[in-house]
């Protein structure tokens, strides 16, 4: 696909994914969303991609939903066409035009085997900080603001915002920032665990990249993929028996593996690991562990 709203650039087994609609403070459209998709599904498929940084073009990282529609902009059926309907007239809410295009983006993310840094450079409102939640780590400029403003334009938190917010936060914290819909600066945002750290304007690329490459640097890329998903998807677990199962299979299956050895060897003959599995093709037997849930 050839990117309109965003550039997909890879140097240095980095890939940077640059919101480029500055003009428009990167505000969040349809075609942003398709392309965003597109290149989380590129990234997954490229073993020379190993890690994601996510920032914005000009001086902010994303204003949210592009409002140039006016009063229809969160209306589906003005914008798509009417969804469909049962007999009685209510809303068939499995039609796939009822959903939220924040989400689908955030779905994609969190199912991403690559980690993924947000390098939040300016204003982040509505989607433009919903979209980092789905994220691994939120590195902020000085310069950036967040907003989860929804009730102060009669919607609700969306991109799935309800189960990643209170999980990253606090449901108090979480709370506060959605019921009032206020645009807070980037140390309350640090204050409230939204971000790791916050760094000065000119710092804040170098910083994501060097973090980036340590991710890189002396890992092994299936086993990342792995730690990604284990760690997502057992915030979602009731018991920590499902843990037990999961990190089971991963060391029976890893234990056996190509990387494990050279790991080893490498750490007894104090040299640097040279792993060579691929996320492409080397990917355990009992990967995705989870049920898939289909939208109903």
């Amino acid at each position: 696909m050839a990117y309109e709203t965003i550039k997909y650039e890879v140097a240095e087994q980095i890939l940077t994914i640059t919101l480029n609609r500055p003009d428009k403070l990167n505000a969040f459209n349809a075609q942003m969303q398709a392309e965003l998709i597109d290149a989380f599904d590129a990234a997954d498929k490229d073993d020379n991609v190993r890690a994601i940084i996510v920032t914005g073009a000009g001086r902010g990282f994303c204003a949210g939903a592009d409002l140039s529609s006016g009063a229809d902009t969160f209306d589906r059926d003005a914008r798509r066409g009417p969804v469909k309907r049962f007999a009685d007239g209510k809303v068939d809410y499995s039609d796939p035009q009822v959903r939220d295009g924040g989400g689908q983006v955030t779905l994609r993310i969190f199912k991403c085997l690559k980690p993924v840094i947000a390098a939040v450079n300016g204003p982040a409102v509505g989607i433009g900080v919903t979209m980092q939640l789905a994220m691994d780590i939120r590195i902020a400029s000085d310069a950036a603001r967040f907003g989860f403003v929804f009730s102060q334009r009669g919607i609700v938190p969306e991109a799935a915002s309800s189960w990643f917010l209170p999980r990253i936060v606090g449901i108090s914290q979480a709370l506060e920032w959605c019921y009032s819909g206020r645009v807070f600066p980037a140390q309350e945002a640090l204050a409230g665990r939204l971000v790791s750290k916050v760094v000065a304007p000119d710092d804040l690329l170098p910083t994501a990249r060097a973090l980036a490459k340590e991710f890189a640097a002396k890992t092994a890329p299936v086993s990342v993929a792995l730690i990604r998903q284990m760690m997502w998807r057992m915030m979602g677990a009731d018991d920590p028996m499902e843990a037990h199962k999961v990190d089971s299979r991963g060391i029976y299956t890893r234990g056996r593996s190509d990387d494990v050895k050279e790991g080893v060897v490498s750490f007894l003959e104090k040299r640097p690991a040279q792993f060579k599995n691929k996320v492409s093709s080397d990917m355990p037997d009992y990967f995705p562990w989870w049920t898939e849930r289909e939208y109903k």
